[in-house]
């Protein structure tokens, strides 16, 4: 009977052990995920306030046009 006793105390372990595994590596790939998210809308928030940078410094209040 011991010995059964042994080999689910062992055999939990194991079980735990791979349980943290798996909880340590979906962090770190949740945490990629944002960090990438966040990083595509700051580069699209920059190529935006460059356009519309771009569009003012070309624009000339006083032209008329003929």
């Amino acid at each position: 009977m011991s010995r059964i006793c042994v080999g689910f105390r062992t055999r939990g372990r194991a079980f735990l052990g791979m349980t943290g595994l798996f909880l340590v590596s979906s962090t770190f790939t949740l945490a990629k995920v944002v960090r990438d998210n966040q990083e595509t809308q700051s580069v699209h928030a920059r190529v935006d306030q460059a356009r519309i940078d771009k569009l003012l410094a070309e624009h000339d209040p006083f032209h008329q046009v003929a």
